[in-house]
């Protein structure tokens, strides 16, 4: 198996695979694909095991369905384009050294990575918080491919090192990185700081991957430009869905 990233600012991943090598993405990643790939999509894989494994995977923002792509008779080509202004980040998996990724942080990977909840907050996250809250769990061995948006800045955090970062912009971390929410300190800064209510809080040692375009900050630009009504209907939305999901994590 061979693979490369094409482009700078909507870069691609290419694969190269040999016969019977294969690769798995969530539902809708594919780009393109030559002819000796052949697809087969289901439940199981990520971490699947079986429908309650499937439903941690979606519980941290993950598809309930995996893609296997899998050269077949000779070898093959396929590719995984961003959808966003980005880069794709490489990192390799093992026992020793998982990674926390933001929920639409993960492309795709070998066979034997697993996916799972990763960090949910719970009352008030869903209201004020968005997708900043809602982390996935990339677990087991061999290669993961994240996407993450904008520029790219890495964070190698020493023991004890403290970095306060907007949740938004929290694209990866490894799993030996202490993770939690804070307050923005001082009510006048979380009523007129215009930087959100809550913090991602990351202490070392570990190595963090930031982001410099939050997907939903390039949302919320978006919606300038869209019709008032459409504009409207999707605030809305936005305000009773994290009321629901705050309600339901309040009962787990």
């Amino acid at each position: 198996m061979q693979s490369r990233v094409t482009g700078t600012t909507m870069p691609v991943l290419e694969f190269l695979l040999d016969h019977n090598d294969a690769i798995i993405s969530e539902a809708g990643e594919l780009s393109w694909m030559s002819a000796s790939i052949q697809m087969m999509t289901h439940t199981q894989m990520g971490g699947g095991g079986g429908f309650l494994g499937a439903l941690k995977r979606v519980a941290g923002g993950g598809t309930l369905f995996m893609t296997e792509y899998r050269a077949v008779g000779a070898p093959g080509e396929i590719a995984f384009a961003t959808k966003v202004p980005g880069h794709i980040v490489p990192v390799e998996v093992t026992n020793g050294r998982e990674f926390f990724i933001h929920r639409h942080g993960f492309l795709c990977a070998t066979a034997g990575i697993q996916l799972g909840v990763g960090f949910q907050q719970s009352l008030g996250a869903g209201i004020f918080g968005g997708d900043g809250f809602l982390l996935q769990r990339v677990s087991g061995v061999g290669m993961a491919w994240l996407e993450l948006s904008g520029e790219l800045i890495v964070k190698d955090l020493q023991p004890g090192e403290l970095l306060r970062v907007h949740p938004g912009h929290v694209g990866a971390f490894e799993v030996g990185v202490n993770f939690q929410i804070m307050r923005v300190p001082g009510i006048r800064n979380m009523i007129f700081g215009g930087d959100g209510i809550f913090l991602a809080a990351l202490t070392g040692p570990g190595r963090v991957w930031l982001q410099t375009l939050p997907i939903t900050k390039l949302a919320h630009k978006l919606q300038e430009y869209m019709p008032k009504e459409r504009r409207a209907e999707t605030t809305e939305a936005g305000v009773v869905g994290g009321l629901v999901g705050s309600i339901l994590d309040g009962m787990k």
